[in-house]
């Protein structure tokens, strides 16, 4: 195995910044083969990915996680996007069910300490389970999200499940992605129309007013403090994720090298 450093990284994401979303999404399944997914909470971000994913083309698969507690549009969209383009979302669960969770943990939610567990156990643990049949995922943060997103690399490693993680989206702004999502009539999540700027499960998302930040409506009750749930790495300390482990040969395609291995 070989070591992958975000330093490593730097130089490519550098000559990346000036690539189209599907020129990233190509560049992906031509390194990554069969070895790469993409992911999706069916918001509009991720949506336009699977949007892209389908009118490219490119085939591979999109991990979708069902919380248990979503709300029904975001299962609709998921439904409509496999229907309408042809797209395998392959869905992942927690080993609990809210209720199997609440009778053993109780009402996690309501604390910023219990909130981190609950998303630990029902939005970062799905994905821990099935980390190891990739190298990479496919995410779709946007700088103009704001916050710890506002730095975010097109290329991030993710030490916690040992991939790379792409973001082909980072340098579409709110104005881009509208008009993305409006030219290619991209299918949405309804409750993006009801006020719901950022849709997560439905105990802890509200509607946003128009003055109040994009992220507001998420963790309302516990205040200003809980805006993510960590299943981005990026949206932690950056020091959490120094290196992965790949194979030579990936790290050599992921950089564009040949490595000489006479003696």
């Amino acid at each position: 195995m070989a070591r992958l450093s975000q330093a490593d990284l730097i130089d490519l994401n550098r000559t990346f910044e000036e690539r189209s979303p599907q020129e990233l999404l190509e560049w992906t399944r031509s390194i990554f083969g069969d070895r790469v997914a993409a992911l999706s909470s069916m918001q509009k971000s991720g949506n336009a990915i699977c949007h892209m994913l389908s009118s490219v083309p490119l085939e591979m698969p999109i991990l979708f996680v069902d919380t248990g507690i979503l709300f029904p549009e975001t299962l609709e969209t998921r439904d409509r996007l496999m229907q309408e383009y042809g797209l395998k979302i392959r869905t992942l669960y927690p080993a609990q069910t809210i209720a199997e969770q609440t009778t053993e943990k109780g009402v996690l939610y309501l604390s910023p300490e219990g909130q981190k567990e609950c998303c630990e156990l029902r939005k970062s643990a799905p994905l821990d389970a099935v980390a190891d049949e990739f190298d990479a995922l496919i995410g779709s943060l946007r700088r103009s999200d704001g916050g710890a997103r506002g730095a975010c690399p097109i290329l991030a490693v993710d030490t916690r499940l040992n991939v790379l993680r792409i973001n082909p989206l980072v340098n579409f702004d709110d104005e881009q992605l509208a008009a993305y999502i409006k030219e290619n009539n991209v299918i949405t999540n309804p409750l993006h129309d009801q006020g719901y700027t950022t849709i997560g499960c439905n105990r802890c998302t509200t509607p946003v007013l128009p003055n109040e930040p994009n992220r507001a409506g998420r963790w309302r009750h516990l205040g200003p403090w809980s805006v993510y749930c960590g299943i981005n790495p990026t949206d932690m300390d950056p020091d959490r994720s120094p290196a992965v482990d790949l194979s030579q040969d990936l790290v050599d395609r992921i950089l564009g090298r040949s490595t000489d291995y006479m003696i």
